[in-house]
């Protein structure tokens, strides 16, 4: 095909664009007209017209986000169908759009009019001759990529269409990465579109090597969730989880450039609203906050008296002098206990102590008054009520897990839970500031604590002594961490904390503990999960199975298995699967697709900084997208010290658009550069209990080229 046709064939194209474009500034016209029809309603006065201006600015508002969102790539596929009327081709887009006369112009990807643009393939091309993908900058056409799926129908038609470029999903391929994620939509593949609309109930589970897409083929499946049954995902909410901050930057933009903005995304140090955590643990003292066991032990935590507490109450009443002291105490602590979690006893901490003060009234003089003037005069008394809100106050869960810092208490609740080593690393671990592990442990104390019941609500309280002054201490407080005073806002009532689709990526790595976090958050949704056990991180995977069963319940499973590996070249995954056989990772090896002819390279060089120096000023100059360095935990403020200090990366690793960026080995999951640069492998393999998985994920990031640099040889 030579560049006059392939010229003409986008000039074509460009005046259809130039078409959907003038009907999407239509649409943006009408969509403005009717917020200002809105607002205008909104002068009426009344409460109808306030009711009709909010829905119509609501309305308004949401088109012209779609509108916007859709802007940057519209059209992206075109359909020639054997059975076409007049041979007019179908076009696929971002959204959907009609003419002036209300006949389709642009189908939206997640119609079903438009699976067949995904399904088709040359052995099954379900009436499709040619499937041809629209490269585009801004409104411009400056592409066309054609896959000729049915050759003889093509001929039986004598529709002759010329086929252009080297087909659409080898260009994606080739192209230079940069720090975002990028939408699929153009290039979904046959094995992927089939879970991406798979059935909306229930589990849908996606597995695959790396490389194989699974990442933004379960975000393209919660734009089809969104798509097909808006009101319930867009009303309920979406909440996709990744591993950590950078990854859901980059994967961030995605679901947007598809025109959904109604969905939370959150690293699993964000999960719990009002908190935030991007510190991670030492693989150690990781294992222990991420075991089951550390559900006993906080269920433990949630039963102490509060530290510090007064330990007694007395009053004078009428002849008789009554007490409240430690034995009388501990009952009314366990019988509070015993009706649910501590804080919705709150109503019933005065009424509970007024009763066991009163079984104490025995002189003939107080018993001249009845009950009831007795609870009045405690109920009244400043006394009482300071020792009952500093006996029982509100507790907040990242308080109750600050108590765990002393060490003698954390030795009491652990007690046949815990050995001396993890309460001694867990004692340690707790003088620092919140780490992502502890984000799971205080969402499980929020749960075991519960939600304080709402100010007046007295129905609890047959005597009615419910005191909103017990319930003033706020969830927002104060505490001490790692020696500073910190401000943590306040978090959701537990009622509120769920979602109707929950999309987990690097399901693998979940401990326990965060199954039973993000569990809470799904147990009447839909799940999209996501996941490769071969890359696992999290050391005993038995535990974390049956964490991930409890938390989906008895929903149905449907399972997907992608097995192509469209990311590395044929020549990095073939480095990165014999080191996973060689480890015995029992890896699923997906088959990579595009070649490069460059095989990966291992240097030895005593002068560390100087040989990643090098090598870095090479890869810059040989790739046109990102460069990541991957380094040991215990290396990272060393390297990224030499990175920012190099002339040859000015200007190139500041920035979300920065090409060069220095990662560990865990925080590079989900991630893929251009190149990438492994400093001193052997140490990412041995510094955790997970490193082999740690080194065969960091080994399948490139999609080009990728060194590996060592000080020295292994055994030296």
């Amino acid at each position: 095909m030579n560049d006059d046709v392939a010229a003409r064939e986008i000039a074509s194209e460009q005046e259809f664009v130039d078409t959907v474009y003038r009907q999407l500034a239509d649409s943006a016209r009408s969509a403005e007209q009717l917020a200002a029809e809105g607002r205008a309603r909104g002068q009426l006065g009344h409460e109808g017209g306030l009711v009709e201006r909010d829905a119509m600015l609501f309305q308004a508002a949401k088109r012209i986000a779609t509108l916007d969102a859709a802007h940057e790539g519209l059209v992206f596929g075109r359909l020639d169908m054997r059975d076409e009327i007049d041979d007019e081709p179908r076009y696929v887009g971002r959204i959907g759009l009609r003419d002036g006369n209300h006949d389709i112009l642009l189908i939206d990807w997640r119609a079903p009019a438009s699976a067949v643009f995904y399904q088709a393939t040359p052995a099954e091309p379900q009436g499709v001759i040619r499937r041809r993908i629209l490269r585009s900058v801004g409104e411009t056409v400056v592409g066309v990529e054609d896959d000729l799926l049915d050759p003889e129908a093509d001929e039986a038609t004598e529709r002759n269409l010329p086929i252009v470029g080297e087909g659409a999903l080898m260009a994606q391929l080739s192209r230079a990465r940069d720090r975002s994620m990028h939408s699929i939509v153009a290039t979904i593949q046959a094995e992927q579109d089939q879970a991406i609309r798979a059935p909306e109930k229930g589990v849908v589970l996606i597995t695959g090597g790396p490389g194989t897409g699974k990442t933004v083929v379960a975000l393209h499946r919660a734009a089809f969730l969104l798509y097909g049954d808006r009101r319930r995902y867009e009303t309920g909410g979406v909440l996709v989880v990744g591993p950590s901050g950078v990854f859901m930057r980059y994967i961030e933009r995605v679901l947007p450039s598809l025109g959904e903005t109604a969905v939370a995304l959150r690293s699993l140090g964000e999960v719990v609203d009002g908190l935030r955590a991007s510190r991670r643990d030492d693989p150690r003292v990781a294992e222990v906050k991420g075991s089951v066991a550390m559900a006993e032990l906080l269920r433990r935590a949630s039963r102490q008296s509060v530290p510090g507490a007064p330990r007694e109450f007395r009053v004078f009443y009428r002849d008789d002098v009554l007490l409240l002291g430690p034995r009388e105490l501990g009952q009314v602590r366990r019988q509070l206990l015993s009706m649910g979690p501590r804080n919705r006893s709150t109503t019933k901490v005065a009424s509970t102590l007024i009763d066991t003060l009163w079984r104490q009234v025995k002189s003939e003089r107080a018993r001249e008054r009845t009950k009831e003037d007795f609870a009045e005069e405690m109920r009244t008394s400043d006394a009482f009520l300071d020792f009952a809100a500093s006996w029982w106050p509100v507790l907040d869960a990242a308080t109750v897990l600050g108590w765990l810092g002393d060490y003698d208490l954390l030795t009491w609740v652990a007690e046949g839970v815990l050995d001396d080593e993890a309460v001694r690393l867990l004692s340690k671990s707790w003088s620092e500031d919140l780490s992502v592990d502890d984000i799971p442990l205080i969402d499980e104390l929020r749960y075991l604590l519960g939600d304080p019941p709402l100010v007046n609500d007295t129905d609890q309280d047959e005597l009615g002594l419910a005191d909103t002054s017990l319930q003033e201490l706020s969830l927002s407080t104060e505490r001490e961490w790692g020696g500073q005073r910190t401000w943590t806002p306040p978090t959701n009532r537990v009622e509120d904390d769920g979602y109707a689709h929950v999309l987990i990526d690097e399901a693998q790595d979940l401990t326990p503990m965060q199954w039973r976090m993000v569990g809470r958050r799904g147990r009447t949704a839909t799940w999209t999960i996501v996941g490769d056990p071969a890359q696992s991180s999290w050391p005993v995977p038995a535990e974390a199975a049956r964490a991930r069963a409890e938390a989906l319940g008895k929903k149905d499973l449907h399972e997907f298995h992608l097995s192509t590996n469209y990311r590395n070249s044929s020549e990095i995954y073939a480095f990165a699967a014999e080191y996973a056989q060689r480890a015995g990772l029992q890896a699923d090896l997906p088959n990579a697709v595009r070649s490069t002819g460059i095989d990966p390279r291992h240097l030895v060089d005593p002068d560390l900084e100087g040989a990643t120096r090098r090598t870095l000023a090479d890869l810059v100059d040989a790739v046109a997208g990102t460069v990541g360095i991957v380094v040991p935990v215990a290396r990272r403020a060393e390297v990224s010290g030499w990175v920012a200090g190099w002339p040859e990366t000015d200007g190139m690793t500041e920035g979300d658009d920065a090409r060069v960026v220095v990662l560990t080995g865990l925080d590079t999951k989900g991630l893929e550069f251009d190149a990438i640069i492994v400093v001193e492998p052997q140490e990412i393999e041995t510094e955790s209990p997970t490193g082999t998985a740690t080194l065969y994920v960091v080994y399948t990031r490139a999609t080009q080229q990728m060194v590996t640099v060592a000080s020295s040889s292994p055994g030296e």
